[in-house]
């Protein structure tokens, strides 16, 4: 089974939550904009994403007041910051479950933050 990776990334590039989802579509988004919100003190002014057209209709609805942007290159401080978790990932020859990925990725979100 398929399962994808969201990942919240501040202006510094420390990561600020990594839910894994069955799906990739509008609730999904939704479910974890209310995520990432629910771990901050302060409402973002913008956010970055790629062009996957669900964070566009989760942004509305959730952050109606936030600026979108989906400028190609503005996400790369995301892209980056997944490089570690894909290189640890392909060494463990993938998750055997969601429920792994999860423990994996949130502990190792925690402990790669401090270097």
């Amino acid at each position: 089974m398929l399962h994808y990776l969201w990942r919240a990334v501040d202006q510094h590039g420390v990561v600020l939550d990594i839910p894994v989802q069955d799906w990739r579509n509008a609730s999904a988004a939704k479910r974890f904009f209310k995520r990432m919100l629910a771990g901050l003190k302060f409402k973002p002014s913008r956010i970055i994403t790629d062009r996957l057209r669900s964070y566009g209709v989760a942004q509305r609805e959730v952050l109606p007041e936030v600026k979108h942007r989906t400028i190609r290159y503005l996400n790369n401080r995301v892209e980056n910051s997944h490089r570690p978790t894909r290189r640890r990932e392909s060494q463990m020859q993938r998750f055997k479950s969601p429920r792994q990925a999860q423990q994996f990725l949130s502990s190792h979100a925690m402990i790669y933050g401090h270097f």
